[in-house]
This record gives C-alpha cells, sequence and structure tokens, in this order.
C-alpha cells in the first residue's frame, strides 16, 4: 500500500487531470456515500476536511452536535477508470471525525480500525480475502432493475452460453486498473450470477476494496445495459450470493494459523479464533446478514442443486456444508473460510465483528467443538442435538435478538451504535412482517 503525503496528492491530481474528487464514505449499513469537490479546492479539504450534516445519514447518532467533518484517507486515492479521460474523477475514502478531532464513534471505518488496533496490541496483523458473488439481470424499457435473464449457464461455464463474460472481463480490466490484484473469475452455480476473486490483503484495505469493488461491478454493467445486484437471494428456487470471507493471523510477516505438524495444518491459535467465530456466529449474523432477504439464502432447500450455504453453526476440514471451513491449501496459505456473510453487508462492519470474536477465542483460550465431516443439513434434528449444533438464525428478527444477547458484538459496534442498528433493523423487519406476499395470494386466496 502506498504512502502519500499531501503534496503527493495535489501533484498526482495535477499530472492525472483530476478535476472533481469525491469524497468517500460508508453509512452504517453500508450504503456508500460522498460528497464532491474540484481540484482547486482539494488543498483546503486536505488540510481541514470536508464538514457535513451528519444528521442526514442513515444510522448515524443525532444530538445536538451534527456537524461531522470527512477526513480523506490520502492512501486511497484513485482515479475512476469508466469517467472522462480528459477532467477525470478520482476519489478519497474518508474518516468521519467529530469538530474537535475526534474520531466520530458511528463511523464503521474507525469500528474497523479500532478492532485492527486490538489486535496490533496482540501483536496480529488480519488478513481478508473474500469471495464476492452477485447477479447481472436485464432492466426494463425504463431502464429498471428486474430479476430476469436469458441466461441459462452454470458452474464455469462459458461463452456462449455465459452470456455475462464480457461485461465481467470489463469489471476486471477495469478494476486491475484501479490496482486491485484479480486472482479468478468465473460463471457461478446460478444462471447469471457471478464471481470474481481478488488478492487478500490487510483488513482495512480489503474492506475499502469491497466497497470500490461493488461501485465497480454496478457502474459497469449499468454501461452494458444490466442491472448488478448483491442482493443476497433475488429469486426463489436457485442459489443466492455469498461473500464467503477467507481469514488469517500473520505476525511479523508470518501466517501464525499454519502448523505443519497437526493434521488439518493449523496452530493452536487458528483453533481458538475458530473457537471464537463459532461461540459468537449467532451473535454477528445480524450484522454479517443485515437484510430480510439474507435469511432466505440460509433456508435449508435440497431441490436446490449444489447448495453448500450453512444453516447451523459447525466446523469442517474437509465438508464444505458447514459455517466454517478450512481450505485445502494449508502451511503459509492456512486460512479460515467463515461461509456465512452475503455482500449486502457492511464489509467495516462485518471484518470488526469477526476479528474481535476471533480474538476473544485467542484471549480466552477457546477450543472449538468436534469437527463436522458429514452434511448438517442431512443430519435428524436428534443427531444434531446430541452432537450440540445450534442452528443459525432463521430470520432477521431472531438475529437480532441474538446480537442484543451477544455483549462482544456489542460492544464491538459500541452501546449506542448497536442500539441504533438494532433499532433500524427490527423496523425493516416490522415493515417485512406488515407486507402481505405474493405466496400467500396464490396459496391463500381461493382457499378461504
Amino acid at each position: 500500500m502506498s504512502h502519500y503525503t499531501k503534496r503527493d496528492i495535489l501533484r498526482m491530481v495535477e499530472e492525472e487531470d483530476v478535476e472533481f474528487i469525491r469524497l468517500q464514505f460508508s453509512d452504517l449499513f453500508g450504503n456508500l456515500k460522498n460528497a464532491a469537490v474540484t481540484a482547486g479546492q482539494l488543498e483546503r479539504v486536505l488540510e481541514q476536511g470536508y464538514v457535513f450534516d451528519g444528521a442526514c445519514v442513515e444510522g448515524f447518532l443525532h444530538d445536538n452536535d451534527t456537524d461531522m467533518i470527512l477526513w480523506p484517507d490520502l492512501d486511497t486515492l484513485a482515479v475512476f477508470p469508466w469517467r472522462p479521460q480528459q477532467g477525470k474523477v478520482a476519489r478519497l475514502i474518508c474518516d468521519i471525525r467529530r469538530p474537535d478531532g475526534t474520531v466520530y464513534s458511528a463511523d464503521p471505518r474507525g469500528i474497523l480500525k479500532r478492532a485492527v488496533r486490538d489486535a496490533a496490541e496482540m501483536g496480529y496483523q488480519f488478513d481478508v480475502g473474500p469471495e464476492c458473488e452477485f447477479f447481472l439481470f436485464h432492466t426494463d424499457d425504463e431502464g429498471n432493475p428486474t430479476t430476469f435473464s436469458h441466461e441459462r449457464a452454470g458452474f464455469f461455464d462459458m461463452s456462449p452460453i455465459d452470456l455475462g463474460e464480457n461485461t465481467r472481463r470489463d469489471i476486471i480490466l477495469t478494476l486491475e486498473e484501479m490496482g486491485f490484484d484479480v486472482e479468478s473469475s468465473y460463471h457461478e452455480i446460478a444462471p447469471a450470477q457471478h464471481q470474481i476473486d481478488f488478492r487478500y490483503d490487510e483488513a482495512l484495505l480489503t474492506a475499502d476494496n469491497i466497497m470500490t469493488f461493488k461501485l465497480a461491478v454496478k457502474t459497469l454493467a449499468k454501461r452494458s445495459g444490466l442491472h448488478a445486484t448483491f442482493m443476497p437471494k433475488p429469486r426463489t428456487g436457485v442459489n443466492g450470493s455469498s461473500m464467503h470471507t477467507n481469514m488469517s493471523l500473520s505476525r511479523d510477516g508470518r501466517n501464525v494459523f499454519q502448523d505443519a505438524s497437526d493434521p488439518n495444518g493449523l496452530s493452536q491459535e487458528a483453533y481458538w479464533f475458530i473457537g471464537g467465530l463459532l461461540k459468537h456466529a449467532r451473535g454477528m449474523t445480524a450484522v454479517t446478514n443485515p437484510l430480510v432477504n439474507s435469511y432466505k439464502r440460509f433456508f435449508p432447500d435440497q431441490t436446490i442443486a449444489g447448495t453448500t450455504a450453512p444453516s447451523y453453526v459447525s466446523w469442517s476440514a474437509v465438508n464444505r456444508s458447514q459455517l466454517i471451513r478450512i481450505p485445502a491449501l494449508r502451511g503459509d496459505n492456512a486460512r479460515i473460510e467463515l461461509r456465512s456473510p452475503d455482500p449486502s453487508c457492511n464489509p467495516y462492519l462485518a471484518l470488526a465483528v469477526c476479528l474481535e470474536a476471533g480474538l476473544d477465542g485467542i484471549r480466552n483460550q477457546i477450543a472449538p467443538p468436534k469437527a463436522v465431516d458429514r452434511d448438517v443439513r442431512r443430519m435428524t434434528e436428534e443427531e444434531r442435538k446430541a452432537a450440540g449444533i445450534q442452528r443459525l438464525p432463521r430470520n432477521l428478527d431472531e438475529a437480532l435478538s441474538a446480537m442484543e444477547e451477544d455483549e462482544l458484538v456489542r460492544n464491538t459496534l459500541g452501546e449506542d451504535i448497536s442500539c441504533s442498528y438494532i433499532q433500524a433493523k427490527r423496523r425493516e423487519w416490522e415493515e417485512y412482517c406488515a407486507q402481505v406476499s405474493e405466496w400467500e395470494t396464490e396459496h391463500y386466496l381461493y382457499r378461504f
């Protein structure tokens, strides 16, 4: 990661003929926000920050002092390749501060920074590699998104069956121009579903990259006349979209999760990290899976070929149906894959709660339960009960209750932010419960 000075930023903006700079930040729910300034105003912003009304941002705390300051992170400067080449547009990702210069407690990026500092105090660097899935759908005659696609491609299919291949290629080339190290891409299991994987990195940079990735995917899909969605389960009867999250800790450049003498290639610290994740799995779910729709992906559906979405709190080094699995590559590549997160989550908050849960496992030497090397979903309820296997929350309401009961998750976000998050998400759940669905009218209208 480059380390720029204010002079570097001003010089690069001039050399690249950048005319507008977007000052980007995330609201509490992972929506990307921004204010734009011209190149002529940039020096002032770098010196003083950019003042905005925090009361207008969803999820931020509303108190008597609503003036907030966007404070640019100089190392995040990037030019948008899809914008005009004369009078270019660049971005700087910003932290949020109060007028007195202190960190704003509701800033999701600041919450992840705090968790990263906790890891650093224990001598660790938290590295993360996400696997981001999304759908490419057609738009209607007015340009509005639909859930329709002519495509019928499946896992690893290619052109001409994979109708989104060209759009996926354009996305990858654009990401690489922005400095991403894209490792692989392919068509996923469901028709019109795609996956692009970029290289793991330090947690804060990875969270920034996820936000940039989603912006690039949506922007370039629209240019192709398509709509890209990171909605977890946009269609009934097909696989949903996940964001499997691969995690490891390093110390002095060495992966501390590796141990060649262990049958699974894992160190004691790795097992404790797994133990912490499993202990807090239910409490974290409202953050890693924040939508009403997120839980349609978890719901067991044996009619969907190839589905491996987790439904239970379990782990394995060999079975893909578990909440946590250990990928086959070990040694320096040893890592823990958490398979519950979906791409609608706020990556800053999701990575923060994952890290703090894992660190809790290490601090308190929480041993994970016995690995489950068979498909938990095909076990009987009696077998799962005998093995002590809990179910993941089945809906957003249940997940929010689990979050309320998990002190570590609440403390990671901060009590005030947790309350704000839970209240907003409960309103979302209640609005959903008040709706009459198409399924209900189809099944009940003619009968009763």
